[in-house]
């Protein structure tokens, strides 16, 4: 997770794009056209609800256009092959 939220600071699509899990992966741009200032993260909770599988519980603060926001989400993630990958998020 924290690895994702630095990518989306540094607008790393690449990696973004390699942490996604192509199941649910978007073919659209996953970076904002707009800029985004990057405040902070904190992590909530995580819990691995099985072997390969993993929820993480965040909120991010970010700022457009001078105008703050806050994204509370739980992110599931699966393990394959040793590597995790996003799979989506239910934002609060």
């Amino acid at each position: 997770m924290r690895s994702r939220y630095s990518a989306y600071v540094l607008a790393n699509e690449a990696y973004l794009r390699q942490t996604w899990h192509v199941s649910t992966r978007p073919n659209e741009s996953i970076i904002q056209a707009e800029p985004v200032k990057w405040l902070g993260l904190e992590v909530l909770k995580h819990e691995h609800a099985s072997g390969n599988k993993a929820q993480v519980e965040f909120v991010a603060r970010y700022k457009i256009q001078g105008r703050a926001h806050r994204m509370h989400e739980v992110s599931d993630f699966v393990r394959e092959n040793g590597l995790w990958f996003y799979v989506s998020g239910d934002v609060n």
